[in-house]
């Protein structure tokens, strides 16, 4: 029998939002975790310079896998040797690479709900098991090593994502080290998604890397270095587990794009032009925390870092989708319903992007305001 995986409603969303734009309509896109910056400007420079002079082909850079290595031993004090750099399409087929490599069919994979669609539906259409864990306010949206300790039986694996998407919760240094020391007392393998390191608001964001070398990691170009379609990422493998998730890569996907990756090279030197953009989410962030109220909406997961908003909306509604679609046809702003990362609990909560510029917030805060106001009282929310 076929696998049988969710829809992306978000993906629908985005759909009706730009045949809503086609149509003369001016719309806010705040319905996807990308960028509305482009790559740096460097980097696009070096693309130019490329396309004129070499004709590409299959390839894999060493300059820019051994660049990845400097960056976790300088970000994170982490020794790595290069062949454990594995460059992908982005962090999708990653993701892909590090549950193939290391589990088998029916194998159960924990991970937190609310999270990302993409993690349920690959573990889904690989012949896997996933074991979705409630994680609500009183765990900040987070997984836990109790979590996992409380698990009968203990499952092959987890996959961890801090910051989180929806959520853009951390989890700290200590929780992490006692979220080890627990998957390493029940073999549990962990995937650790580290796609939005680089945007956080407080506390860095910490490796698995710095408590477990036997992990994998998931990463990628899209989020900080502002580079979504070029389709660049990486995974991190074991070194017992190298050359098996190599062999997958190259069955599967040949090699990431030739050109993306003499720019990432160059991408991952252009910090102040990169942190500028970390200022923008910053300050879009607050704008969003401050208009909150005003909007009705006090019941969300803290966003320490990633660029989103998760909202409690069940005041309003319990079909998140129709209320996302409702929302973008009478305001032009589009955002993500919560289904897509909960199944369970997610018909009353959507999420919000700020990773867009500061005029587009203002725009949006201003189209959403008179538009919440119009529904119900302002309400005083219970905070989380």
């Amino acid at each position: 029998m076929a696998v049988q995986i969710d829809p992306f409603h978000a993906v629908a969303i985005s759909g009706l939002a730009h045949k809503l734009k086609a149509e003369g309509r001016s719309i806010l896109h705040m319905e996807f975790g990308q960028p509305s910056t482009g790559a740096p400007a460097a980097a696009i420079a070096e693309a130019h310079h490329v396309l004129d002079s070499d004709p590409m082909g299959y390839w894999e850079s060493q300059p820019l896998k051994q660049r990845i290595v400097r960056h976790y031993a300088e970000t994170y004090g982490v020794s790595l040797e290069s062949r454990q750099v594995i460059l992908t399409c982005g962090a999708s087929p990653a993701l892909v690479l590090a549950l193939s490599a290391q589990f088998s069919a029916g194998d159960r994979i924990a991970l937190a709900r609310p999270g990302y669609v993409a993690y349920r539906n690959t573990i889904r259409a690989l012949n896997l098991e996933p074991q979705e864990i409630d994680c609500g306010p009183a765990d900040r949206f987070q997984l836990s090593a109790a979590h996992l300790s409380a698990l009968e039986p203990a499952p092959a694996g987890v996959i961890i994502a801090s910051p989180a998407n929806p959520t853009g919760t951390i989890i700290p240094k200590a929780e992490m080290a006692a979220i080890v020391e627990v998957c390493r007392d029940r073999n549990i393998q962990i995937v650790s998604d580290e796609i939005y390191h680089g945007l956080s608001y407080g506390e860095r964001a910490h490796s698995i890397l710095e408590f477990e070398p036997e992990a994998f990691v998931v990463n990628s170009f899209s989020k900080y270095f502002s580079m979504v379609a070029w389709r660049l990422g990486w995974v991190i493998a074991p070194l017992d587990l190298v050359e098996r998730t190599r062999a997958f890569m190259t069955n599967l996907f040949l090699t990431p794009p030739s050109l993306s990756q003499h720019a990432g090279l160059v991408a991952m030197d252009c910090r102040e032009e990169l942190e500028g953009h970390v200022a923008v989410y910053r300050a879009n962030r607050a704008l969003v925390l401050e208009a909150l109220p005003s909007l009705g909406l006090a019941a969300i997961a803290p966003p320490d870092g990633a660029f989103y908003v998760y909202a409690n909306v069940g005041h309003l509604t319990d079909d998140s989708m129709g209320f996302c679609q409702q929302l973008l046809e009478e305001t032009g702003v589009a955002t993500a319903p919560g289904v897509d990362f909960d199944p369970v609990e997610g018909h009353k909560f959507i999420r919000l992007s700020f990773a867009v510029s500061t005029d587009q917030v203002r725009e949006a805060l201003s189209r959403l305001r008179p538009w919440f106001a119009a529904r119900v009282p302002i309400a005083s929310g219970e905070p989380v």
